[in-house]
């Protein structure tokens, strides 16, 4: 039995109905008998309602829609278009030449079937893409990348310090005079570093007055101890302080220039129980320089001294002190009622002024002034045989450390300030050798309270 047409349809089947690749064909239109009116062709299927006028409205015309024909909504238009490709339904042909046609809308109600792509109702040139300034351009940087380029950043960074440290500390050791000093003494736990001032008398600026006599002496004797743990320490050893070296007595500052400085390094490991890691030794013509080119520092003392011998005129009180009273300052003992105990006294609180205003950052992050710095203590410096540029660092570090509010400081222990011994040497200071050692196992090991120690 036949099938029955659809109204209007001519037995054809709709557009979206044939399969796919096979030839689209126009539908043919009847013929109309004679003397009738052409019944104009529409798309309503069979069994839509009756028509109740025969002016229509586009909609109307096309009656109960099938659902392949169902307009497109706006959302889904604007998917297909950001998608950026044509979109082939069941029943369109591949031909680039359909996908191009124009399609005219009268009669469809201004809508279009869901089986053209959108490009088919009027556009004339290829489809269009999204543009960079359209949502590609709103996409933000992702994290991840902008990680990446931080890291970059910062590895380029570390690379320019590794390099600029690098060539300081090479300049550093290119500076430093060196000069045996150490024994072959155990390692002890403590990092540990033997700090001589040299006070050479020939009459050099900055080196005394003239009327000191021609040579040096080791005019300041400085421990300094930084614990694996604990509070670093720093302990002065008086220079008059008396010793016996192979069955001869002397003075601990003559040692260095009479029998020389591996045996003054000996006798300081034989007072303090340590090994001594690092020697430096500092010209007393080098403080005046260095505390010159940090613009002065500030010291103390509660007396008013006007002391011919080394220059120092000062009033009670605390001042802003140039290169030139720094040095008399370190240098005055005879106008001090404590004598060789108060000055080193006063050579601590200079080496501890300047050592905080070295590493300041109003003289770290000033290039000029860092430069005239190292140049003037390096001048002035002479190390042991093994001690370098990170030594000298380290060192700096632990001597602000030590004398800072939770660090050490002070003098050996002593049992006599006017020791006279038979071979004529002098008034010598007699050391409390039992209190030292201990003081020293307690420095070492860290567990000594912070504060000031030593003395009678």
């Amino acid at each position: 039995m036949a099938q029955e047409p659809l109204d209007g349809m001519s037995g054809s089947n709709p557009p979206s109905f044939i399969p796919s690749g096979a030839p689209r064909r126009r539908p043919s239109a009847p013929k109309p008998a004679a003397g009738a009116q052409p019944i104009p062709q529409t798309f309503e299927p069979k069994g839509a309602p009756a028509r109740r006028s025969s002016a229509r409205t586009p909609q109307e015309s096309f009656g109960t829609q099938p659902p392949s024909f169902s307009p497109a909504s706006a959302g889904q238009s604007a998917a297909r278009t950001t998608a950026g490709r044509h979109h082939t339904t069941i029943g369109e042909p591949r031909s680039e030449s359909l996908r191009t046609a124009s399609v005219p809308s009268s009669g469809m109600g201004g809508h279009r079937p869901a089986s053209f792509s959108q490009h088919a109702f009027g556009a004339s040139g290829p489809s269009p893409r999204p543009s960079r300034s359209g949502r590609r351009g709103a996409i933000a940087v992702s994290p991840k990348r902008i990680r990446h380029r931080l890291l970059a950043v910062l590895a380029a960074i570390v690379a320019v310090l590794i390099l600029l440290t690098f060539s300081l500390v090479s300049w550093v050791n290119g500076q430093l005079t060196h000069k045996n000093m150490l024994t072959s003494m155990a390692d002890t736990p403590a990092s540990t570093w033997l700090i001589l001032g040299s006070d050479q008398r020939d009459g050099t600026a900055g080196t005394g007055s003239s009327k000191d006599i021609p040579g040096s002496r080791t005019d300041s004797i400085l421990v300094l101890t930084k614990p694996k743990t604990g509070h670093s320490s720093l302990i002065s050893i008086p220079r008059d302080s008396f010793v016996n070296i192979n069955g001869q007595d002397m003075k601990i500052n003559a040692v260095a220039s009479q029998i020389g400085y591996k045996a003054l390094t000996s006798q300081v490991e034989s007072i303090t129980g340590m090994k001594i890691d690092h020697v430096v030794q500092v010209g007393f013509g080098g403080v005046e320089k260095v505390v010159d080119a940090i613009d002065g520092v500030e010291l103390c003392y509660d007396r008013t001294v006007n002391d011919v011998l080394s220059g120092l005129n000062w009033k009670a009180g605390c001042h802003q002190a140039d290169g030139a009273t720094a040095l008399a300052f370190s240098r005055m003992r005879y106008s001090d009622p404590t004598g060789d105990i108060g000055r080193a006294k006063r050579q601590r609180q200079v080496l501890a002024a300047v050592a905080k205003k070295a590493t300041s950052p109003q003289v770290l992050l000033n290039p000029a002034k860092t430069k005239k710095l190292a140049e003037a203590g390096l001048s002035t410096l002479t190390v042991d045989e093994k001690t370098g540029a990170f030594d000298i660092a380290q060192m700096a570090l632990a001597f602000k450390a030590a004398s800072g509010s939770s660090g050490v400081t002070g003098t050996l222990y002593y049992t006599d300030i006017d020791y006279r011994p038979a071979s004529g040497i002098g008034s010598c200071i007699l050391l409390d050798g039992t209190r030292n050692t201990t003081l020293f196992q307690q420095l070492q090991s860290g567990t000594h309270d912070p504060g000031t120690v030593g003395g009678l």
